[in-house]
């Protein structure tokens, strides 16, 4: 093999590993923010539900309940979900999928956030989701 085809296949070997490893940590990192935000869901904890919701979801449930995040989330009584079954993670975007809810999130700056919550799958539509942001 030449020394170009070495140098070149060695890259491509390091961007793969490198990337798995990136995709492995955002993974984790987006488990984390969900197990966080079911936790604080099953204590009925509104503080840390509110903190994990991304900015324009908590904006909108705010806007849509005209009352502070803690109360309006009282109103929707979004249920307990149980454990996480499947996360799928693409780029800045992830989709978790509980036992009894689908919880969908985005990367930002400071973490993962979610940005709906209490979503059900519908035939051939997009899900319906209890908290949405807009």
């Amino acid at each position: 093999m030449r020394t170009g085809s070495r140098a070149l296949l060695t890259a491509v070997l390091l961007t793969a590993t490198t990337a798995c490893g990136a995709l492995a940590e955002r993974r984790d990192d987006a488990l984390a923010t969900v197990t966080v935000f079911e936790q604080a869901l099953r204590t009925g904890q509104k503080e840390p539900l509110c903190a994990a919701l991304a900015p324009g979801t908590r904006e909108e449930l705010e806007e849509s309940a005209r009352a502070s995040c803690e109360r309006a989330l009282e109103d929707e009584e979004i249920p307990a979900a149980g454990a996480v079954r499947h996360l799928d993670v693409y780029g800045d975007q992830a989709r978790a999928v509980l036992d009894r809810d689908t919880v969908f999130l985005a990367h930002f700056p400071g973490g993962w956030k979610v940005t709906a919550a209490g979503c059900r799958p519908r035939s051939e539509q997009p899900y319906q989701c209890m908290v949405k942001g807009r």
